[in-house]
């Protein structure tokens, strides 16, 4: 991948998981799993995690060092993880959800917390974010070293994907919260890299910064 394609990758990347919790319905009950929301938000977040493994892979290329390559192995095999958990969470606990509501049985529901809970789900699933975490970290690190990037402009995607885990045991404005964190984190990276590319950095902040304050604004008074 050129620095221009990984530099996208971050970007659209970061706006998709900024995406997931500003269109995810803020309750987990059977009308919000039922709902195109519940859909649309787990599928934003999925194709945020595809584009992640993409752009670490091509930052790889771009810093050409053995730590960046450990770090996309580690952060793909952290997204094989994490992919089949939200995939569930996606179809497969909207169509319980549905079901539920249609034939009025509120027990059915109890098949989203046995799977939610379910020990192999749900160790696969921290498994995954926990690569993810140190994948990221990992590229930071690469990214400090280097001296070919803005030495921080890793960081803030690094510190999103630590606190992705703990993001899910806070109220719901914090998991906005987070989400922008890691929109944020894509922005700085796609700026470093267009930079590099050649293009000035200031023409993507100029672009990226009223964007996402736009969209945090909107998200905060709804």
């Amino acid at each position: 991948m050129s620095p221009k394609l990984t530099s996208a990758a971050f970007a659209a990347g970061g706006v998709l998981f900024f995406l997931y919790p500003a269109i995810r319905p803020s309750g987990d009950d059977a009308t919000a799993m039922a709902s195109t929301a519940w859909v649309a938000g787990h599928a934003a977040a999925m194709l945020g995690f595809i584009l992640f493994g993409l752009a670490v892979l091509g930052l790889h290329q771009v810093l050409g060092d053995r730590l960046s390559l450990r770090a996309a192995v580690v952060t793909w095999v952290g997204a094989g993880l994490t992919l089949p958990y939200y995939g569930a969470e996606d179809f497969g606990l909207n169509v319980i959800a549905v079901r539920s509501l249609r034939d009025q049985a509120p027990a059915l529901m109890e098949l989203a917390e046995e799977f939610r809970y379910g020990p192999v789900a749900v160790t696969m699933f921290a498994t995954g974010l926990l690569l993810l975490a140190a994948g990221s970290v990992m590229a930071a690190i690469a990214v400090w070293r280097s001296g070919t990037l803005h030495r921080w402009s890793a960081t803030v995607t690094a510190l999103g994907f630590v606190l992705f885990i703990p993001q899910f045991f806070g109220p719901y404005p914090l998991r906005v919260a987070h989400g922008a964190l890691i929109m944020i984190g894509g922005l700085w990276m796609a700026a470093a890299l267009l930079q590099k590319a050649g293009r000035p950095a200031g023409q993507i902040a100029e672009t990226a910064q009223p964007l996402a304050k736009r969209m945090i604004g909107n998200r905060v008074k709804n």
